[in-house]
């Protein structure tokens, strides 16, 4: 009996190890007190059945645990249970993140959900905007993230230390910015005020900017120095190249060793076009599908594309041609020259699309979406996508309202498979629903709301140029929030995708 007991409490004690969390439940009648009492606080609202939340909770544990010991908190509401406080601070899909410094102080959560990026972003977010520096606190701040920068300035300079400011607190998100005063700690680190250093955990470890202190050249300087010379694409860092305003050039390769040889071999390339075009290599066997965006074939590696992610244009190399110092510098000296012609990948245009959603591809793109006299509102799908075949029907039901209404020549339903067809619009997940109206259609409006028709025509109405309001002749059902499958979270879907 004795033994019995021993074993019960053995095994309710390794539960008890099981369940321990550092990520603290809150409720309505606790949070406030909780955002009070800590300075900094992430706070992810859920609900329990978002496949999505699901695929965040082990990294936000994670990460729970690493900022542990640096007092950061990291906090989690169900909205199923607590509805009224979730729409007290604006949730309207799930998981959403939002850091709290006091409970009038919010901002909204622009990082990744992969642990290592919300250890980091929140580090990033309990500094200062610029953390003053002395000889006894350097080293351990340039140890503080990947990338710190540092600025070593008279205290006298008030133009450079007004300038440096405004550049901290614009990119406060992305790097640490620390600063110091003292001439013997920059002549230390080998500098003469007022000098900037980049120091990084990769490539030659610093870089150095002395030139006149401008915030664009700054800024310029930072984001070119602070990603490698060649670097490595994968779910972490796709949104970082993607933002960076650069082309990408994508090195594809099965193994680590191809990586890494084919890498030496493209260095003086990608040295002599740093801060024009990033180069970064990508796992060909996890990430092989991601050829396909690029208009490469998905089955023959190695193999070399470069993306311009601006205009989201794609220059796959030729495939039957073998990967040589050669080849690819004149290849890349003419996209940096203009000579060569971007690849579209289309499906045929429809021989009849007379339906009440217009199937939309990537050669009769402009003439539907970018058709100055109507209102378009397009959803952009994958195949695959789990939300998107959901959507499906009710789609089909507001495309058919407006097809008979009295706006039938005035606004279009349409769709196209982002998948198979290249389009202008830097698409983050599927479906992305927007509008693009008569007379703007340079500002596109994306819709964030629950997929109810009656909700999409309220929002035609709203955004529209000729405020397009149909009646909705059946009664929807009560929708959950918005969902949106990220084409990095294809597991959620239950699919055997390895899109980026």
């Amino acid at each position: 009996m004795h033994t019995a007991k021993n074993f019960a409490l053995g095994l309710l004690a390794a539960a008890a190890v099981a369940t321990a969390s550092d990520v603290t439940q809150l409720k309505t009648d606790t949070f406030d007190e909780f955002v009070k009492t800590n300075d900094i606080v992430l706070a992810e609202f859920f609900a329990p059945w978002c496949g999505h939340c699901k695929a965040l909770a082990p990294e936000y544990e994670e990460a729970a645990t690493s900022l542990k010991e640096k007092d950061i908190k990291l906090a989690k509401i169900d909205c199923t249970e607590e509805a009224e406080l979730c729409q007290k601070h604006g949730v309207e899909g799930y998981p959403t993140l939002k850091v709290f410094r006091g409970p009038d102080n919010v901002s909204p959560y622009k990082g990744q959900r992969k642990a290592a990026a919300i250890t980091s972003y929140m580090i990033k977010q309990s500094l200062p905007a610029v953390s003053l520096l002395t000889k006894d606190t350097l080293e351990e701040f340039k140890k503080a993230d990947k990338v710190v920068i540092v600025a070593y300035i008279d205290a006298a300079d008030k133009a450079s230390n007004e300038t440096f400011g405004k550049i901290a607190e614009k990119l406060r998100d992305n790097y640490p910015f620390g600063a110091s005063n003292d001439a013997a700690l920059a002549e230390a680190e080998g500098v003469t005020a007022p000098a900037i250093v980049l120091y990084k955990d990769f490539d030659e470890g610093k870089a150095v900017f002395t030139e006149k202190f401008d915030v664009e050249a700054i800024e310029k300087f930072t984001k070119t120095a602070a990603i490698p010379l060649i670097g490595e694409v994968g779910p972490e860092t796709y949104s970082d190249y993607m933002s960076s305003g650069l082309p990408l050039a994508y090195i594809f390769a099965e193994t680590p060793e191809e990586r890494k040889e084919i890498s030496e071999l493209l260095k003086p390339i990608a040295e002599a076009q740093r801060g024009v075009v990033n180069f970064a290599t990508i796992d060909a066997k996890a990430f092989g599908a991601h050829a396909g965006n690029l208009n490469l074939k998905t089955d023959k590696f190695p193999a070399f594309a470069i993306q311009e992610t601006v205009k989201n244009q794609k220059f796959p190399f030729d495939q039957e041609k073998a990967i040589t110092l050669e080849a690819i510098k004149a290849f890349v000296d003419d996209f940096v020259s203009g000579k060569v012609d971007p690849s579209i990948k289309s499906e045929p245009i429809p021989e009849d699309n007379s339906g009440p959603v217009k199937v939309v591809v990537a050669k009769n793109y402009n003439d539907v979406v970018l058709d100055d006299t109507k209102d378009v509102l397009i959803e952009f799908y994958a195949p695959w996508c789990g939300h998107c075949k959901s959507l499906a029907p009710k789609y089909e039901e507001l495309g058919a309202l407006y097809a008979k209404s009295e706006f039938k020549d005035q606004v279009v339903i349409a769709k196209v498979d982002a998948t198979a067809n290249d389009v202008p619009d830097e698409i983050q997940g599927f479906p992305t629903i927007k509008l693009y109206a008569a007379g703007a259609k340079s500002e596109p409006v994306t819709y964030s709301g629950a997929r109810t028709v009656e909700d999409l025509i309220k929002f035609i109405s709203e955004n529209g140029k000729y405020k397009a309001s149909v009646i909705e002749e059946t009664t929807e059902a009560s929708a959950a929030p918005a969902a949106t499958e990220s084409p990095a979270a294809e597991e959620a879907a239950k699919e055997d995708h390895d899109e980026l």
